[in-house]
């Protein structure tokens, strides 16, 4: 498989998360109460992101976060190079997915009369008091360790069951129902920056630059934790 390939891959599939995902964020704040709401939210997220792993895991491995390749790199799956070109890929195609989502919200207003993209962040991961940066870093940790746990799992595990993103899908949804209101609960550097990058220059999202830290610390050390985790203490030894 070329390189090309692959990152298109990459690209393909973050995008398809950032866009669903910060989708759904904007379309539940839009309609209010009368939506799903958090439930929503999550099954949109794991949803999209079932079938984006599904879709680009012969391909690329879908990663389709920048955690899950350095878990990846720390673990000898990738090397550093195809590391570097994936998390490019990853940020572009979050990134991508931001613009077209603030050129389909931009204007549109919630039932009170609030600018969408205001009110929403564009569907960015962010928190508010009374968390703090580092309780945010704390939340982000475990939600990560059990997303690429799973990971390990059910696709990297040559044991892994045969079904495909469906059961990481799962995880980010499950993770979401906890951590959503908390922190977002973004699990993935891509997902808070492709949405974040473009509501920050558009004037949507003024803590971005504060806050996006978190969201590379807390999700790459719980990726790695669960990755030396599975690969030392579960996985069987490569020859």
């Amino acid at each position: 498989m070329s390189n090309i390939a692959k990152e298109v891959a990459e690209a393909i599939g973050t995008f398809a998360l950032c866009f669903v995902g910060g989708g759904a964020i904007c379309i539940a704040t839009m309609q209010g109460a009368g939506y799903a709401g958090l439930l929503g939210v999550a099954m949109a997220h794991g949803l999209v992101l079932s079938v984006a792993v599904s879709a680009t895991m012969n391909i690329s491995g879908a990663h389709l976060n920048p955690a899950v390749t350095i878990a990846m790199l720390a673990t000898k799956r990738i090397d550093g190079g195809g590391a570097v070109r994936y998390i490019l890929a990853q940020l572009i195609g979050g990134t991508i997915a931001g613009a077209l989502l603030l050129a389909m919200f931009q204007g549109v207003t919630t039932t009170g009369g609030d600018e969408v993209v205001q009110a929403a962040k564009l569907g960015t991961p962010h928190f508010e008091a009374p968390i703090t940066a580092g309780r945010a870093i704390l939340i982000e940790v475990p939600l990560t360790f059990l997303l690429v746990f799973a990971i390990f799992g059910t696709a990297v595990d040559p044991r892994a069951p045969k079904i495909g993103g469906f059961g990481i899908g799962l995880a980010v949804a499950a993770d979401i129902l906890i951590g959503g209101p908390l922190t977002g609960a973004a699990m993935n550097p891509a997902r808070t920056f492709g949405t974040g990058i473009v509501a920050a220059l558009s004037g949507n999202l003024d803590v971005f630059w504060k806050q996006h830290y978190v969201y590379w610390i807390g999700p790459i050390v719980g990726a790695l934790l669960a990755a030396f985790t599975y690969d030392k203490l579960i996985m069987e030894k490569r020859a």
